[in-house]
């Protein structure tokens, strides 16, 4: 009999704490495309930053000034893009993070109303009237 409770402790304890084990997967895997992403998005806008002031400094004459100044709207047009469709991304990743996790959620929601069900002890049986 103590055996059959703990082993039923065991599994409502199994049961409890699933749910939590694939959220902190979940969270530590989102955290690290997230990470990256971001990592990537700095570099990226680092590398058109210094380029534009490598532009600038080549500028020598009335003639480059008027180059770099023509590309100036064709960079910020780039800029902008780049900003827009990272920020997308961005958001699709949210989006996707919470899907998963309503998916976690109802689930678990899903589990514990099946673990309450079948965990409900018996009826108790009415006494016969003597």
């Amino acid at each position: 009999m103590q055996e059959n409770i703990l082993n039923a402790f065991a599994e409502q304890a199994k049961t409890m704490y699933a749910p939590m084990a694939k959220f902190n997967s979940l969270f530590v895997d989102n955290m690290e495309k997230m990470t990256e992403f971001q990592l990537n998005a700095i570099k990226s806008y680092a590398d058109m930053g210094l380029e534009q002031m490598k532009k600038a400094a080549d500028v020598k004459d009335a003639e480059s000034m008027r180059s770099f100044t023509a590309t100036q709207a064709e960079t910020a047009s780039a800029l902008n893009k780049k900003v827009m469709d990272d920020a997308k991304a961005f958001s699709d990743m949210a989006m996707e993070f919470k899907t998963q996790i309503e998916g976690i959620m109802e689930e678990a929601r899903s589990t514990a109303a099946a673990s309450t069900t079948t965990a409900k002890p018996a009826a108790a049986k009415p006494k016969s009237a003597a």
